[in-house]
């Protein structure tokens, strides 16, 4: 049974008499009033043997309950930064049920944080993201340092990470005022996500913490405490028995060498997620990927969707359209990547106050969604729309081929042209692409399919569709045909995207985008006037005077087929049964939402990092 929705219910700026920051909520202090750095090194630093243990590694990874100011984690990414052995990556996973809006949390880093550590405080608010439940990563210092904010209740957020932490802090509030941080079945979730060998440290030490880390698994023992207090806790994870579920550590690969196969946007998310980690990669398509720039589909749009008591679907895309932004931040110039914001519009005049009240409901911050009437809608698109309904200010409109070419330059990729005819393994392991002459086109300790409705195909060539494997989801894909029209744009309307029943885009390259179609069963996709009828159709049902100024002659299209599987998710994982083997297909109508959370997903399962996404999620979107 799903939890009921909780809201998030942000933390506000509060001090004591004597200046150290105070939870009204939970009448206790962030920190002790000696001072939250000193504490840091001290209990958690010092507690989990930190800097000697993350030494030699290539990545090391801290779970944290109680993110508060971020005081501890500065300290930590300061002894991180000063320490000349530091491990290759630092992961650091971050609970926090109250999280502080940017603009506090900047006025409280402004008195709190230490003169000398303003680039990680401004590197940090920078990335911060706005107040929504569930994993938000902020990759900082270059991308080795990656903060992992879980927002939510502990107690439902811990059991959905993925992750194996080398060092646990545990900071929560009182447990005498904040008892569910401290319970043993909380640290029995912790404990399923324990690497061998994990440490944990904790200003407190009450009878009943060590006892239910100690049932958890962990061997404790007391140490001297510090601002007043007699004692700490430090522990290690000793497991008596092994336990199913327990976190597993990946081995390093070898050789960072990927093969993908396709450009598309599919394939460019994950050629990039994987070049940012220092693998090199070899990109695979027929054309390789050169269709020339202004033809084809020359714009689309990213848009999460909103579902009362945030459900599944909504989160998945909300994770998409985050981790995008973040990723795509370098050509987010207005010209690729525009920042222009959506509004989303009601598609009846009685669903207008329906999508407000859910909007009360779920609590989002205005920064990410607000509602918007007739005339509000009207003033954000500078045009007429037919109704109002709700804004999303981080709506992207997206050139698709620009971006593709741009993620695909990153350094250590290379592009090569070829159509890929099967997968074999290769003789001392990995595997081989071949085409239909039997050539290998590219070889690699791991391939990565993201090649839309031809992977299936290419699977079922190579011989991964046999007993056992054709009844799973991904070989029921589906090729649905769907066509853009594209109108002469005489106006600099709109200026943001306006969606409800189909969508328009600003203008491109002189060119109104309106779409879009979808053909079932279609035996070719081609852009047809039914086709074109559609379309002006729904453009007169969101934006009426723009519809007014079609003049027929002036039209254009463009078609092609998306790549739908049953529940019109995606499969982003490896086969079960071939070790290396990867898929990254089923995008249908949301590439763009799912491009570069699931290069992050792979990327990350492969390096073995903390994943970006929370479990439910990831079975849903998994090999099944």
């Amino acid at each position: 049974m799903a939890p009921v929705f909780t809201p998030l219910i942000p933390s506000r700026p509060a001090f004591e008499a004597g200046g150290v920051p105070y939870s009204p909520r939970y009448g206790d202090i962030y920190h002790a009033a000696q001072g939250a750095i000193e504490q840091a090194r001290h209990v958690f630093l010092a507690g989990n043997a930190l800097p000697e243990r993350w030494r030699g590694r290539e990545r090391f990874t801290v779970c944290e309950t109680g993110f508060g100011l971020g005081l501890t984690f500065l300290a930590l990414w300061r002894a991180w930064r000063d320490d000349p052995q530091r491990c290759g990556r630092l992961h650091v996973v971050s609970v926090e049920a109250h999280p502080f809006a940017r603009e506090d949390l900047a006025q409280l880093l402004a008195t709190q944080a230490p003169p000398g550590w303003q680039d990680m405080a401004s590197q940090l608010l920078a990335a911060w993201p706005p107040l929504l439940p569930g994993l938000h990563r902020l990759d900082l210092d270059g991308g080795r340092v990656t903060l992992t904010l879980a927002f939510g209740l502990a107690e439902r957020v811990v059991p959905q990470l993925r992750l194996a932490a080398d060092a646990f802090f545990l900071d929560g509030f009182s447990p005498a005022r904040n008892p569910e941080m401290w319970s043993e079945s909380l640290m029995k979730g912790l404990a399923k996500l324990a690497a061998p060998g994990a440490t944990a440290a904790t200003w407190a030490s009450a009878g009943a913490v060590r006892r239910a880390l100690q049932a958890a698994g962990f061997e404790v023992e007391k140490r001297p405490g510090f601002g007043g207090k007699r004692h700490m806790t430090v522990a290690r994870f000793s497991p008596r028995f092994a336990r199913p579920g327990a976190a597993r550590v990946p081995p390093a690969p070898a050789a960072r060498h990927a093969v993908v196969v396709g450009a598309g946007v599919a394939g460019s998310g994950v050629a990039h997620a994987l070049a940012l980690r220092g693998w090199r990669v070899t990109v695979l398509d027929a054309a390789a990927g050169l269709a020339p720039a202004g033809t084809g589909h020359v714009a689309a749009a990213l848009t999460p969707v909103l579902a009362k008591d945030d459900a599944p679907r909504a989160r998945l895309t909300r994770a998409g359209a985050l981790r995008a932004a973040a990723r795509w931040a370098p050509w987010m110039d207005g010209h690729i990547v525009d920042r222009c914001g959506t509004v989303q519009q009601a598609k009846s005049d009685g669903q207008v106050a329906g999508m407000h009240a859910m909007l009360e409901v779920l609590g989002f911050p205005a920064e990410w969604v607000r509602p918007v009437t007739q005339e509000e809608a009207s003033a954000l698109a500078g045009c007429r729309t037919s109704r109002g309904g709700v804004f999303f200010p981080g709506g992207l409109r997206v050139r698709p081929h620009a971006l593709c070419q741009a993620l695909l330059a990153s350094p250590g990729i290379e592009l090569r042209a070829g159509r890929a005819a099967r997968i074999a393994p290769r003789l001392g392991g990995g595997w081989q692409v071949v085409d239909a002459g039997g050539a290998v086109l590219a070889e690699g300790g791991v391939v990565v399919l993201a090649n839309a409705g031809d992977a299936p195909r290419l699977l079922a060539d190579s011989g991964w569709a046999g007993p056992g494997r054709a009844d799973c989801r991904f070989f029921q894909q589906k090729r649905i045909a769907g066509q853009i029209t594209l109108l002469p744009a005489d106006t600099g309307q709109p200026r943001c995207v306006v969606a409800g029943d189909g969508y328009v885009l600003p203008p491109v390259d002189g060119y109104r985008v309106v779409g879009s179609t979808y053909v079932h069963d279609a035996e070719e996709a081609a852009a047809t006037q039914a086709g074109h009828a559609l379309n002006l159709d729904r453009l007169a049902r969101l934006l009426p005077e723009l519809a007014a100024r079609v003049e027929p002659g002036a039209i254009r299209g463009w078609a092609g087929w998306r790549a739908v599987l049953p529940g019109r998710l995606p499969v982003i994982g490896e086969l079960p049964d071939a070790p290396g083997l990867w898929v990254a297909a089923g995008y249908a109508s949301r590439g763009l939402s799912w491009s570069a959370l699931a290069g992050d997903i792979v990327a990350a399962s492969l390096e073995g990092e903390p994943m970006p996404l929370e479990g439910d999620l990831l079975r849903m979107v998994g090999w099944r």
